[in-house]
């Protein structure tokens, strides 16, 4: 998926040009790996492009940094009016939208503390990332561990964080697999290497519990809101490897992801290897929130004013 550079990035508060934010080599973040971000969606219903959940992925954004000791001076609105002016200047919706904290120039050395932290928001365009046309993904469980707990801090959306995901992610790719599952320090189901997992059990729909080492997923969060409002019960639990395999459904979700069902893992079929009742039902409900054709009733939207939406 190759990035299709757009005219301005978001830069501590000023738009500057694509090809003016760069950094030195001996920045913090490029020797130590001292960044936290965010991936945000923005969709083009009828009525203009809208941007999925922006408080709360410029909340959680916010919630990394001050988990890493990272002083950002700016409020959550503040950072929320940085995505609507990146995809407002840009005209390019839907797109995708990145924001980045990390530790600059200045000081070397293991302790970050007295280099200067820089914030960058960027957007471009971006299409599906898992799955073709609605199709589900076949899936392995890798042998790559999420990170334990108290190793490093899970609740994060941390670049450092992404070096697991990354060899999760090419171990399933090289042994033809679209994506890979990871199991906590415990052996339970945790996440795949950049989303979080679902499955369906006799009606019932469960997640891991965020004790697992999960990432507290706004695309999660967004679809347990969903089922409890459609009336299907959500349990978080710890789930055991096996349970994946003998589920009626399973599936991912993400802001790259979205919905993504779930067909095959480790070469088991999922129930009869299509996409279940229940994800149908949720991806729909979904996919037309942020399409327009569904009211949005939970005030997901934020709305992005633009000349004209620009369809990629």
């Amino acid at each position: 998926m190759a990035i299709n550079k757009t005219e301005k990035i978001w830069h501590n508060g000023k738009l500057i040009n694509w090809d003016d934010a760069t950094l030195h080599v001996m920045s913090h973040v490029v020797n130590y790996g001292s960044s936290i971000f965010e991936g945000v969606r923005c969709y083009a219903p009828p009525k203009g492009p809208a941007i999925f959940r922006a408080p709360e992925h410029a909340q959680r954004l916010l919630d990394s940094a001050k988990i890493y000791r990272m002083d950002v001076e700016f409020s959550r609105d503040e950072l929320v009016a940085a995505f609507v002016d990146v995809v407002r200047v840009n005209q390019v919706a839907p797109c995708y939208i990145r924001p980045i904290v990390l530790r600059g120039y200045g000081q070397v050395g293991v302790n970050p503390l007295n280099s200067p932290i820089e914030v960058y928001v960027v957007n471009y365009e971006w299409g599906k990332y898992l799955g073709h046309g609605g199709d589900g993904v076949d899936v392995c469980i890798s042998s790559w561990t999420r990170l334990a707990p108290n190793t490093m801090p899970a609740m994060a959306k941390s670049g450092a964080n992404y070096m697991n995901s990354q060899l999760i992610k090419m171990e399933a790719i090289l042994n033809g697999f679209a994506e890979g599952i990871a199991l906590d320090a415990n052996g339970y189901v945790s996440e795949g290497s950049g989303e979080n997992v679902f499955l369906v059990r006799k009606g019932c729909l469960m997640t891991a519990p965020l004790g697992n080492s999960v990432l507290p997923g706004i695309t999660r969060e967004s679809v347990i809101q969903l089922a409890r409002d459609m009336g299907i019960q959500v349990v978080e639990q710890m789930i055991p490897r096996e349970m994946l395999y003998i589920a009626d459904e399973v599936f991912f979700t993400g802001t790259a992801a979205e919905i993504t069902p779930i067909w095959t893992i480790d070469k088991i079929r999922i129930a009869d290897g299509t996409t279940g009742p229940i994800t149908k039902a949720l991806r729909d409900e979904f996919y037309g929130i942020v399409n327009g054709t569904a009211p949005d009733r939970f005030g997901w939207l934020t709305p992005v004013p633009m000349r004209q939406p620009v369809g990629v």
